[in-house]
């Protein structure tokens, strides 16, 4: 099992800027990937942006330029910092951790764009 934990989240003006850590514990040893997703009123869940255990990163065209993931290997934690925010951009975050075919999910963490 892989537990994920989503911190972050928050209120913030258009143009401001946050960054999202997700946390993994258990058993991550032979973790795929790990990812950030957000889902917004109404919408489907959509991928944000993706990050492989060999460093390989990829993006929604919606945020490509302004936002980045990056992981800590000795933390066990993936990041996503988000900048030049949008009203678009306010959605919960959600972590998920792939292995083995599985994907482990956390509670989610919500984002606020306000103008």
């Amino acid at each position: 099992q892989v537990q994920v934990v989503e911190s972050g989240g928050g209120l913030v003006q258009a143009g401001g800027s946050l960054r999202l850590s997700c946390a993994a514990s258990g058993s991550i040893l032979s973790i795929n990937a790990m990812g950030w997703y957000r889902q917004a009123p109404g919408n489907q869940r959509e991928l944000v942006a993706g990050i492989t255990s060999g460093g390989s990163t990829n993006y929604a065209d919606s945020v490509k330029g302004r936002f980045a993931i990056s992981r800590d290997n000795a933390k066990n934690t993936v990041y996503l910092q988000m900048n030049s925010l949008k009203l678009e951009d306010t959605a919960v975050y959600y972590c998920a951790a792939s292995k083995h075919g599985r994907d482990y999910w956390g509670q989610g963490t919500q984002v606020t764009v306000s103008s």
